[in-house]
């Protein structure tokens, strides 16, 4: 049976796990109000992807 001979450090150890972080959300602007958006997803705020409209806006009233 594999046993390991020396006892692994901290920091070898942490090492070998410095790729296994989740990347950070990237963020664009919203070519139609200039919001920070996702890419390829609908904005939140103007309700528009790709140039047109996805999401009715609420009438104010």
């Amino acid at each position: 049976m594999a046993v390991p001979k020396k006892k692994t450090s901290k920091s070898r150890r942490n090492m070998r796990r410095s790729h296994d972080a989740l990347p950070r959300p990237t963020y664009g602007s919203c070519p139609n109000c200039g919001d920070m958006k996702r890419p390829h997803h609908m904005c939140l705020k103007c309700g528009t992807y790709n140039g047109r409209d996805v999401q009715e806006q609420p009438i104010a009233g």
